[in-house]
Parts: structure tokens; sequence; C-alpha cells
């Protein structure tokens, strides 16, 4: 059963003055939508204002997000100095991503590098990988390594080269290796916690005020599959 955030159990893998990096566990909403649950954002805020006792609002600045279904590395901005700084980062591609994904079916090839002309469909909020480029595509990268194999499933590690909307979800389905638990992108099953199995493992960037290069790793959860990786 899946364990969403409180302020009481965040999982905080760094912090200091300008930033915040969470494991964000599986069901957590980076940012608030539609569904007008609580997102991590405001679970962060309350950890803040609690642990400094701080009056007042809190400023806190979503860089990224994370698909709701994953579990993983989240980076927040501590401060109004930070935030641009951070966004600009991640816009000029100068941090470096790393993700973990279990799959069933093996890739062809042990490592290699997908290019994909992805579409996204509003309706369904999916993203169509496309071999050659179609009307209001847009080119997506990555590269994986098989890095494990296990009884039933293969451990890939995946790098992205661009940050298209679901996009190792979507170039891992379009190669015949969807992510354990996916059912939007063709796995078969889902999982218990209605989570799929891809994991924001390793985030490598420069801090945007102290400029020391940092790289911060996210234990992986606690299920059985991933606590055989």
């Amino acid at each position: 059963m899946k364990v969403i955030s409180t302020k009481d159990n965040l999982d905080v893998l760094y912090e200091d003055n300008h930033i915040i990096v969470i494991n964000k566990r599986v069901g957590d909403i980076v940012q608030g939508d539609k569904t007008g649950d609580k997102p991590l954002s405001d679970v962060v805020k309350e950890y803040l204002k609690e642990k400094y006792n701080k009056p007042g609002n809190v400023y806190l600045g979503v860089v990224h997000r994370l698909d709701r279904p994953t579990t993983g590395i989240v980076l927040f901005a501590r401060t109004s100095k930070a935030l641009p700084r951070l966004n600009d980062l991640f816009k000029n591609r100068e941090t470096k991503k790393t993700y973990w994904a279990v799959v069933k079916n093996k890739p062809e090839n042990e490592t290699d590098t997908l290019v994909h002309y992805l579409k996204r469909n509003e309706k369904s909020n999916t993203s169509r990988a496309h071999t050659k480029e179609v009307p209001n595509s847009k080119k997506a990268s990555l590269d994986y390594t098989i890095i494990k194999a296990l009884n039933n499933y293969y451990v890939l590690e995946v790098n992205l080269h661009t940050g298209r909307h679901h996009q190792i979800r979507s170039q891992l389905s379009a190669i015949g290796s969807p992510i354990k638990g996916d059912l939007k992108y063709g796995f078969d099953r889902s999982n218990p916690d209605g989570g799929i199995h891809l994991h924001a493992r390793k985030l490598e960037f420069v801090h945007p005020v102290t400029k020391e290069h940092l790289i911060i790793t996210a234990p992986v959860p606690s299920d059985t599959i991933w606590q055989s990786v």
C-alpha cells in the first residue's frame, strides 16, 4: 500500500538554506492539479514551517516534476534567489538526471540510444513515440543500459538527453519494454500500490548559490523487486 508523504514522514535527501531535495513516494503529486489532492509542495512547506518555526507563508519554488506514479528525486527552491538559477539549469540541460526502470521484456540491445518524436495527447494524458517526425511532435532522446537481470524482469539505467512528457515511459514502450505496472503504456497488469517501477535515482548539478557540485542519490522504494536491485 502506498504511503503518501506528510510533514512527519517526509524523506529529505538534502537540505540547506536555498534548496531542499525530497525522495518522492508513489502517489505524491508534486504540484496541485485538478484532482484537488494535497501536493508534495504543500507538504514540504509544512515541514519547513514547523522545523524552523517560521511565521506566515513559507517560500517554496517548484523546479521540476515527476509523474504521480513514479518515485525518486524532486528538487525544490527555498529562496527566490535560487529558483530562477535552478530553472535555468534545467532549461539549459545543465543537470544530469539518471533513472532506474524495471521492465519485463528485455530490450534487443544491452545498451542503446533511443531517438523518437513524441506527440502528446492532452485528452488521454499520454505521449506516443514515432520513429519519424510527425506534426506537433517533439524530438526525444535518451540512452539506457541493462544493469541487472532479475527473475522475471530487467533493470535499466536511463539517462535523459531531453525532458519530454512521459518520455521514458513512452520510449521504452515503443521498443516493446513497457515499465512494470504502467498500464497506460502497455504493461499487462497494475502494481498493488498503483505506481510504476520508474525511479528518479540520481541528480547531478551545480548548487545555484554556493556553486558546489552536488550528486544526490535516492534510495529505491521498499518493495521486493526494488530491493532485489
